[in-house]
């Protein structure tokens, strides 16, 4: 076994009744859950194919699985199950998709696919705010459990009221088309393991449960544990009330609290030494984290030392806040030889970056930013994926439906349109009604050639997936299509073409990894269509990191600038608004505790808004931290930069002409 703490040894051990480990921030929680399931397979309690370790993202489950690998050897974790919660919803949905009226074969689609379908279900021309609003009614009627009946009858608004109305034709829609969105992908396995008989089975295959981020549950994922595990309670709960920053997605820190009174040998450990921070950054985490009433009390400390005071430091507007912090950054890297890669700027919204961003590029410092648009957003990635998902399954409705007519084969709206009356009249898939001769007599001579066209596309390419491999028939199949050249016809862009080219090729390439450690093209599908992002090495590339404070959470940096700490942005102006303030602080807490060293927190006393400047004040949090840990010149009526300031400011000088 490694070192451990006291605590730590103390949760690893603990075997005899459910347990819930509060880790605090950087306190070594994932270094307890491998020694754990370690311990409980070394001691014989259980068979590694009899534990699951169940996380939140696909990031965090391969970590764990490589860890896990290191410390078990070879085959001592052969069986294990580590996935997030959504695989594992999926494993128990295609295990028996007829306990809930679904047939094998089936498809998940994603959240594109799903906001499409919802769209297609309001009235025409209906914006995407009203599309947002109805899908996040969905979600919240699939988390609770309830059905389209139950959702109308309880609609307490007028856009409860839509979103229910909507909800009981997306889902006679899902049905249709033999798919599930990834909300079905918890709440309908909570379903069948309402059943005592699959309830049974799968608490045979899974004896014991780890569940790693646990404030981040939403009340399906809640139910599902309650069903896994059973009144025994065969779990370890791993999470930080302090650190639960995702409510907008349905994460509900009070199901932490909940775990006490549903289980009532529950025992609670605190991890509470921090091996990331310096003590005057953890004082700091604590003094502001402690305006939350209704937490589990914590008191962060470290081994490591008071470190440095952090900065407070105020600016004019945004564009003095971006230089600045460009300036420090090219100082220190080039005075004291910092890496890029040990910087980080974290902010509450995205539309901050873009100001860093311009000087970043202008003093020639290389950035990556993260918490934007995800790389399956692009255009030429749901395509391919869309192309993929027909090689394993010609009859995936959705994917049909979406690449049909791309590249254009003279297959429009109308054609399209009349396939889909005329599946879902005769009972059979998209697919299968394009090759029925009847139908193809309806349509006019170029619509009836394009879809016999693309139809016998499908099949040729799916045998050689078959022969050669999903990747590689993949590949062949974009080529064979001139698919990026098509792109490029669309656009006169030369710069965004080569982009998506530079996509296309890494998609490529993830799947060809992809299929080396899979079993079979449907597992292959399910974890692209689950993924949340290339499985590459980004993080690892030596820039600075520009992220959301929602991206930064588990990450670590030597180096952090927090920007724009004011009032109406951290904390939010709609949170201020509600009075709904406790989230806000649990963000300000979790940007405080990314960094290790050195912490710099920004605000500007005016910020451009919807085209104009608008006064700003400073963050009612800073106003929290205590005196004796921070240096905040304006605070003390001081208005000439301090001497470090200038230092950076001349060395950042140095570093230009150099280059030059």
């Amino acid at each position: 076994m490694v070192q451990l703490n006291p605590q730590q040894r103390a949760a690893v051990n603990h075997l005899d009744s459910p347990l819930l480990v509060l880790a605090g921030a950087g306190s070594g929680k994932t270094r307890v859950i491998i020694e754990k399931i370690a311990r409980l397979i070394a001691d014989g309690h259980f068979r590694a194919d009899q534990i699951g370790a169940i996380t939140f993202t696909n990031k965090a489950a391969r970590e764990m699985r490589q860890r896990l690998a290191q410390r078990l050897g070879r085959r001592g974790g052969e069986g294990l199950t580590v996935s997030t919660f959504h695989s594992l919803g999926w494993q128990i949905l295609r295990d028996d998709p007829a306990a809930v009226d679904y047939r094998p074969g089936l498809t998940i689609l994603d959240q594109h696919s799903a906001g499409d379908l919802v769209r297609e279900l309001l009235p025409p021309g209906a914006g995407n705010d009203l599309v947002w609003a109805v899908s996040a009614g969905i979600s919240r009627f699939k988390d609770a459990g309830l059905a389209p009946k139950a959702a109308l009858s309880r609609a307490e608004s007028e856009i409860d009221g839509r979103s229910a109305e909507i909800y009981a034709r997306y889902t006679e829609r899902l049905k249709a088309l033999n798919a599930v969105d990834f909300d079905d992908l918890i709440c309908l396995p909570a379903t069948m393991l309402e059943d005592p008989v699959a309830q049974t089975r799968w608490r045979r295959r899974l004896r014991y449960l780890l569940v790693d981020e646990y404030q981040d549950t939403s009340q399906a994922q809640y139910r599902l544990l309650k069903s896994l595990t059973g009144e025994a309670g065969r779990f370890t709960a791993v999470g930080d009330d302090d650190q639960s920053i995702y409510g907008w997605r349905g994460a509900r820190p009070e199901n932490l609290s909940e775990l006490a009174s549903d289980f009532p040998a529950l025992t609670i450990i605190k991890l509470e030494q921090n091996y990331r921070s310096s003590g005057k950054i953890l004082t700091a985490a604590n003094r502001v984290i402690a305006g939350n009433e209704q937490r589990f009390e914590k008191n962060l400390w470290s081994e490591l030392g008071p470190g440095d005071n952090l900065r407070v430091v105020d600016f004019a507007n945004e564009a003095d806040e971006a230089e600045a912090i460009a300036r420090e950054i090219l100082a220190a890297h080039h005075a004291r030889k910092v890496r890029w890669g040990e910087f980080a700027v974290l902010y509450r919204s995205n539309h901050q970056a873009r100001a860093i961003e311009l000087k970043l590029r202008e003093f020639g410092i290389p950035y990556q930013v993260s918490g934007g648009p995800s790389w399956f957003d692009a255009r030429e990635i749901r395509d391919g994926l869309s192309y993929l998902k027909l090689l394993a399954n010609p009859e995936d409705n959705p994917a049909f439906m979406r690449v049909a007519n791309t590249p254009r084969r003279g297959l429009g709206s109308t054609a399209l349109g009349r396939l889909a009356a005329y599946a879902g009249a005769t009972g059979t898939s998209l697919f299968e009604a394009a090759m029925d001769e009847r139908f193809q007599r309806e349509l006019p001579t170029a619509s009836a050639r394009g879809l016999r066209g693309f139809s016998n596309l499908l099949i040729d390419f799916s045998d050689r997936a078959g022969r050669d491999g999903m990747a590689s028939a993949f590949g062949e199949l974009l080529d064979h299509l001139g698919y990026l050249a098509w792109l490029g016809e669309q656009d006169d862009d030369r710069a965004r073409t080569e982009r998506r080219g530079r996509n296309l090729a890494e998609l490529k390439r993830w799947l060809e990894r992809l299929e080396a450690d899979t079993q079979s093209a449907e597992e292959l599908i399910a974890r692209v269509t689950l993924a949340a992002g290339p499985d590459d090495d980004r993080d690892e590339i030596d820039q600075v990191r520009l992220m959301t404070l929602h991206a930064a959470k588990g990450l670590e940096f030597d180096r952090v600038w927090l920007a724009g700490c004011e009032d109406g942005l951290l904390p939010h102006q709609r949170a201020i608004d509600d009075g709904q303030l406790a989230e806000e602080r649990r963000l300000m807490y979790v940007g405080i505790t990314r960094a290790r060293r050195q912490l710099t927190l920004s605000h500007c006393r005016s910020r451009r808004r919807q085209g104009g400047a608008v006064e700003c004040e400073p963050s009612r949090f800073l106003d929290e931290l205590p005196e004796d840990v921070i240096d905040w010149p304006a605070r003390s009526g001081a208005t000439t930069p301090d001497r470090a300031g200038a230092r950076a400011n001349i060395a950042a000088l140095r570093a230009m002409l150099d280059q030059d």
